[in-house]
């Protein structure tokens, strides 16, 4: 698997959130509206993957089913973070 495009949109602040991201995955796949947010603690950022509201649930649209891929995804969005927000 590789990912062959990351595009960051910035957003006003809120509650942490700072940005949208998306990755294009071997061409093929197209993961859109992960949030970016600032650690609290200001050492970085970390993100988290879409989800919908269904009664008092929240559904998850989509996530990594393992450790690997989920490192590989977030370490190429904040890669990216980090140079949008130097």
């Amino acid at each position: 698997m590789k990912i062959t495009e990351v595009q960051i949109i910035p957003i006003k602040a809120n509650n942490g959130l700072i940005a949208f991201g998306s990755v294009l995955l071997d061409n093929s796949l197209f993961l859109g509206s992960i949030g970016i947010h600032k650690k609290l603690d200001g050492s970085g950022y970390r993100i988290t993957y879409p989800t919908k509201k269904i009664g008092d649930k929240d559904i998850n649209i989509f996530h990594p089913i393992n450790k690997e891929t989920s490192k590989f995804i977030e370490d190429e969005i904040i890669k990216k973070v980090s140079k949008l927000f130097a």
